[in-house]
């Protein structure tokens, strides 16, 4: 093992080029994890508001608004 890693070394432009690769495969699963989480906690949010408009707790308006307001604020945007 020592010995690969020796001659990729001695070839730089081959280190360079294997670094680069595993960096860009690393932030692309490490973005894709991210944007899965979003979409899992968005879908509970809405299960939720659907049970909490099933059992009466809240009107279909209120949850449609609350809802709504939470598109508007994705998280992406943030003050100060």
């Amino acid at each position: 093992m020592e010995s690969i890693i020796q001659q990729m070394i001695d070839k730089e432009e081959i280190f360079f080029v294997l670094v680069i690769a595993i960096s860009i495969t690393v932030i692309s699963i490490v973005k894709s994890l991210t944007r899965m989480m979003g979409r899992l906690a968005n879908e509970r949010t809405r299960r939720e508001v659907a049970a909490y408009i099933a059992e009466g707790s809240m009107t279909p308006e209120q949850g449609e608004r609350l809802l709504a307001s939470s598109k508007l604020n994705d998280g992406r945007s943030s003050c100060g």
